[in-house]
């Protein structure tokens, strides 16, 4: 079940933050599907690139294009998920069946995404990738950080409040 919950997961994310590039690249004529797509805190994909006029009409075709080839969200797999969540008696199974569904139709629409920005990462010049992977090890850093936190943060807590408890 960690596995799946972690698929989804990154899916998700993987997906906001294309998402976002794409709001970064369409400006105000992108309309966000869902949620998931609306700006966040996280960095854009090309933040901090210059783009020619030319890249944006680029990027703006084959965002449009990803947008007309990418299907609907499945909002009956979501009611059936929700109908085992809500359930009076907890079906571990079933919910591990759906969440596998759910999590693979994620996952097709995750490698359509990095195909498509796979594609918007080759019309930048060399100059503009080299920003591009700066900032990126930058977020991976910054991450890398918050990570660390997290880690030492629960420990951290757990031995203070066992201290506590054997005062």
């Amino acid at each position: 079940m960690r596995i799946v919950t972690a698929a989804v997961m990154a899916s998700t994310l993987a997906f906001s933050t294309v998402s976002q590039a794409a709001g970064v690249v369409t400006g105000d004529n992108w309309h966000p599907i869902d949620g998931f797509a609306q700006r966040s805190v996280q960095s854009h994909m090309f933040d901090g690139i210059n783009l020619t006029e030319h890249q944006r009409q680029q990027m703006r075709d084959l965002m449009r294009q990803a947008r007309h080839d990418q299907p609907p969200v499945n909002v009956s797999e979501m009611e059936t998920m929700h109908r085992l969540v809500t359930a009076e008696n907890f079906d571990e199974n079933a919910v591990r069946a759906q969440a596998e569904k759910m999590a693979q139709e994620q996952v097709a629409r995750q490698v359509e995404m990095a195909k498509v920005r796979n594609q918007m990462y080759n019309l930048l010049t060399p100059e503009q990738q080299a920003v591009l992977n700066q900032k990126h090890q930058q977020r991976m850093t910054q991450l890398r950080e918050v990570a660390q936190m997290q880690q030492s943060s629960p420990s951290t807590v757990l031995s203070s409040s066992s201290t506590r408890h054997y005062q």
